[in-house]
């Protein structure tokens, strides 16, 4: 997600809302589990879209991302699924042309609308066997995000999630990862994106407090190198200036009175 471009409105969903976002959560991970699995040598980014698609007609839900337009974008996102490989970072438009290899890292991403609800989860796989620096990376990335749930307490602030992603990157003394600071986290429930904004670094105790009834993207992207980023001209898909690999996981969680409870999970 971009910089923020509207006045900050924070929605806070009601309970009957975040059953539904619940359900949604549990029906979007199992289709990305899937379409993990799928995930092989040979495989073209566009059959795992296609993959996508299906199941998730079969449940009866739709799709978030296809024909979704940002603010600001000339033409609709044309697929179901966002499928990004090595130094593309999100955002990538799944093609029949681009097949995957031995040694890629590819991000899946993926919008889910149950019953006019959304939710949005991600996550980022190697493709067969890959070297030790691909596998420390989807490593440390993975366990940002997670760092980044903990930190989402009640009570507390959006810069503390920051913060707390940003501290477990930065504990690793042996990789200078490059944490993207153009894209962020997010709101998300009535909308596909909605406030607040949720930087993956920052200082404790900053931004919007976090109250029960809150649901937010939480998505640390990190890069082998550079932090630095470049839009393509397709106007969705961002690629690491240095062309090193990227890697991106995201959970939609929902602050509770007693914690951070993660919709997207099996």
């Amino acid at each position: 997600m971009l910089a923020r471009l509207f006045p900050k409105m924070i929605i806070i969903k009601t309970k009957e809302e975040i059953e539904i976002l619940r359900e949604g959560g549990r029906r979007l991970a199992k289709v990305l589990h899937a379409v993990k699995k799928k995930v092989t040598p040979g495989v073209s980014t566009k059959e795992l879209d296609t993959y996508a698609n299906e199941l998730i007609a079969k449940m009866g839900d739709t799709p978030a991302f296809l024909n979704y337009r940002p603010h600001g974008v000339k033409r609709p996102f044309p697929a179901s699924l966002c499928v990004s490989v090595n130094e593309e970072v999100v955002h990538g438009i799944p093609k029949e042309s681009k097949i995957l290899r031995e040694g890629d890292i590819v991000s899946i991403d993926l919008g889910l609308n149950h019953k006019g609800l959304f939710t949005d989860m991600a996550m980022t796989i190697p493709v067969g066997k890959v070297n030790s620096s691909s596998v420390k990376l989807i490593e440390i990335t993975k366990g940002a995000m997670l760092a980044g749930v903990e930190a989402a307490m009640p009570g507390g602030r959006v810069g503390d999630i920051g913060y707390a992603v940003e501290s477990f990157v930065r504990k690793n003394k042996k990789n200078k990862y490059g944490i993207v600071e153009v894209l962020a986290g997010h709101g998300v429930g009535r909308a596909i994106h909605e406030d607040p904004f949720i930087p993956n670094f920052g200082k404790k105790g900053t931004g919007d407090k976090l109250v029960p009834g809150m649901v937010i993207a939480i998505e640390p992207m990190l890069n082998n190198g550079t932090k630095d980023v470049t839009l393509l001209s397709d106007e969705y898909t961002f690629v690491t200036d240095d062309k090193k690999k990227s890697a991106h996981f995201e959970h939609t969680v929902l602050i509770t009175e007693n914690g951070p409870e993660i919709l997207t999970q099996i």
